[in-house]
């Protein structure tokens, strides 16, 4: 089993740009596919952006491309989301979350099995 923590979140104006990071215990890290997620108050947790066990594949949300950026750094065992031109929209609990094995682009969210506590991200206008 892996443990996952968030880190980063904060308040930031819109425009602006904040780092998230998720440092992970556990042996095989690089075995996980690695995923963000965030939640707005009275949605559904809906996906960010992941990436397979080597950070050499990417996928992302329409709602995000080109703004933000999701990297690896297996050597630390900890996945960065960086975020940039960020929207009021954007908003939202930001967590973290490992797919066990092969991983190819699964976003929903039973797919994943491990998870972190989440991080408030808040984007005032």
């Amino acid at each position: 089993q892996v443990q996952l923590v968030e880190s980063g979140g904060g308040l930031v104006q819109a425009g602006g740009s904040l780092r998230l990071s998720c440092a992970a215990s556990g042996r095989t890290f690089t075995g996980y596919g690695m995923a963000w997620f965030r939640q707005a108050p009275g949605k559904e947790r809906e996906f960010v952006a992941s990436a397979s066990g080597s950070g050499l594949r990417t996928w992302y949300a329409d709602s995000v491309k080109g703004r933000f950026t999701i990297s690896r750094d297996n050597a630390k065992s900890t996945v960065y989301l960086q975020m940039n031109s960020l929207k009021p929209e954007d908003t939202a609990v930001y967590y973290c979350a490992a797919y066990a094995g092969w991983y190819n682009g699964a976003t929903s969210v039973r797919e994943f099995g491990a998870w972190g506590q989440g991080t408030q991200v808040t984007v005032s206008s």
